[in-house]
C-alpha cells in the first residue's frame, strides 16, 4: 500500500531548524494523519506521496513552503487595557515569551507571543514561531491503512465532528 489520498499514515520524524531539533515523533508515538485532507503543510505531504511502509524520507522546506516568511507587520503594539478581565489587567500573562491566544478580526484565535511590556502597551508577535525558517525533516513511514468513512467524516481524532445539527454540512465541518 502506498501513501495517497484518504489513507491514514503513521510516521516518525525529526524536525530540525538551524541545527536544533524542534519537534519529533517516534515509533511508540508516531504522527498519524489522513493524507490529502490538509492536516499538514502541503509540500510536506507532497514529499510523502507514493511512499510505502519502511520507506525513509529526508527533505527541506523553504520558509514559503513551511510557515511563511517572517512578516514585520505581524509585530504589533497593543494597548495594555485590552488584557483586562473584570476590570483588572492580567499581569501574570504579560511577560516576554508568554504566548497568549488572541482573537483576530475574523473571530479566529491566533497565538501571539509577548515581546515587550511597558506601562501602557504590550508588543506582540503574531508570526508562527517557525516563520522565516528553513525546515529540515527526516523520518520513516511506519504505517498506512485505509481511512474509515467515520474518520473521513469526523477526522482521525474527531476534530472534524460537528457540535450542532450537521444536516447542512454533511457531518464534516468546523462550525
Amino acid at each position: 500500500m502506498t501513501i495517497q489520498d484518504e489513507k491514514v499514515v503513521s510516521l516518525t520524524y525529526t524536525l530540525t531548524v538551524d541545527g536544533e531539533v524542534k519537534d519529533q515523533a517516534n515509533e511508540e508515538n508516531p504522527l498519524e494523519f489522513i493524507y490529502g485532507l490538509g492536516y499538514l503543510l502541503p509540500k510536506f505531504e507532497e514529499y510523502l506521496k507514493g511512499k510505502q511502509v519502511g520507506d525513509t524520507f529526508e527533505f527541506d522546506l523553504s520558509p514559503k513552503e513551511g510557515y511563511g516568511v517572517y512578516d514585520e507587520q505581524a509585530v504589533v503594539e497593543l494597548p495594555k487595557h485590552i488584557f483586562e478581565v473584570d476590570g483588572k489587567i492580567q499581569e501574570q500573562l504579560l511577560f516576554p515569551g508568554s504566548v497568549i491566544p488572541m482573537m483576530n478580526q475574523a473571530g479566529g484565535v491566533i497565538p501571539g507571543k509577548v515581546l515587550e511590556v511597558s506601562d501602557d502597551s504590550v508588543k506582540m508577535d503574531f508570526n508562527h514561531d517557525l516563520a522565516g525558517k528553513e525546515l529540515h525533516f527526516t523520518g520513516k513511514v511506519v504505517g498506512i491503512r485505509d481511512a474509515t468513512e467515520k474518520e473521513l467524516t469526523e477526522g482521525l481524532h474527531g476534530e472534524r465532528a460537528c457540535s450542532h445539527d450537521c444536516s447542512s454540512c454533511s457531518g464534516g465541518c468546523s462550525n
